[in-house]
């Protein structure tokens, strides 16, 4: 399934150093503005301790976590909307992604350059959010002169499509991004077909200094404030830190350095998780001694299309699935404890899978 996060921002605010502890992918790092021309595409493993568990209950002979696409894109300068810096490949790039992580700078260092010359996180969020407001205004423009043109031929569901597509435009035009507009139900369909880039779900990761990870500092207050009407997950990070963790050879070694720190985990494992949710993912597994596995589906997806991820011929020839609930399965300890027990399910085709359940598929083709 390839649904993936964008990490955006301006230059130098530690996007590539974040999407290296997140990926791995040793992707260019530089203090200098646009050191990321072309965007960088990696995948990401979701941790989930629920695997963990069902690893030491099974004993497998291998395990395979989910993962996800991330893409770290070109710094955005204002102008963007117009083309300035590397604008168009940038918006190109988000109008490619499903959901947006959204990285501002809340640590001062005189030898890290800043692209305006000072660090304020509330400006240079207000820059990217003007840039992404200027091209949907842009974009919707174009969509009502269509639509327009198409009522005055005859269809009188264009001339009320352009008529809900104005009060969205007024929206724009008052500096607020599409994902703060309330969509009827009636205009699901015609929002969605609009790709407005401001309409993608977003999280925001405040990269902090060392000393601010836990608590924050003024910046991250300042921040925080700014955003409290959106309604959107904010996470500290250093992403100094998590590079210097994603270095690290061991898993104790790893945890040493966490702990160090005052922390519980890395930070990258909370944008994941939080990156997992906000495109709306679900994790359901296939647990047996040759292989303990993850796959991900989307939430409100029914047993045929989970059946699916796995192969095509699964849904097309889907019978039957055997579905037992995570919470069970450690509270009995094994499959076999769980069917004795009385509490594996047999569901059907209108089965709609619920996250961490343990699924086998009964299929013919």
């Amino acid at each position: 399934m390839a649904l993936q996060c964008g990490i955006v921002g301006l230059p130098n605010v530690g996007k590539s150093t974040l999407f290296n502890a997140l990926t791995s992918a040793k992707a260019l790092a530089a203090n200098y503005p646009f050191a990321t021309k072309e965007p960088n595409l990696g995948m990401i493993v979701v941790p989930d301790e629920r695997l963990d568990k069902l690893e030491e209950l099974v004993s497998p002979q291998r395990v395979l976590p989910t993962s996800v696409e991330i893409l770290d894109i070109a710094g955005l300068i204002k102008g963007a909307s117009k083309g300035e810096g590397l604008g168009n490949q940038f918006l190109a790039n988000i109008r490619e992604v499903d959901a947006i992580i959204h990285v501002v700078r809340c640590f001062i260092d005189d030898n890290i350059l800043h692209v305006d010359g000072s660090v304020d996180p509330v400006r240079d969020k207000e820059i990217i959010d003007l840039e992404l407001i200027f091209k949907d205004m842009e974009t919707l423009e174009k969509r009502i002169d269509k639509l327009k043109k198409t009522a005055k031929s005859g269809s009188k569901d264009d001339g009320i499509n352009a008529e809900w597509a104005e009060k969205l435009l007024k929206h724009l035009e008052s500096e607020k991004p599409a994902r703060s507009f309330e969509v009827d139900e009636a205009f699901q369909e015609l929002y969605k077909d609009f790709y407005l880039l401001t309409s993608k779900p977003v999280l925001y990761v405040c990269n902090v200094d060392e000393a601010s990870v836990i608590n924050g500092n003024d910046l991250t207050s300042r921040f925080i404030e700014s955003v409290k009407g959106e309604n959107a997950e904010i996470l500290f990070i250093c992403a100094g830190i998590e590079a210097e963790i994603a270095e690290l050879e061991s898993k104790d070694e790893r945890m040493e350095f966490i702990e160090a720190m005052g922390l519980e985990e890395p930070g990258v494992n909370k944008i994941i998780r939080s990156a997992y949710k906000l495109l709306s993912l679900y994790t359901y597994f296939t647990a047996g001694v040759k292989e303990v596995r993850a796959w991900t589906i989307k939430k409100g997806w029914k047993a045929p299309q989970a059946a699916g991820v796995i192969h095509t011929d699964f849904e097309k020839g889907f019978i039957r699935a055997e579905v037992i609930k995570y919470n069970d399965f450690i509270k009995y300890g094994s499959e076999n404890a769980v069917k004795e027990a009385g509490k594996m399910g047999v569901e059907g085709k209108e089965y709609v899978v619920e996250d961490g359940d343990i699924m086998h598929f009964r299929f013919n083709v």
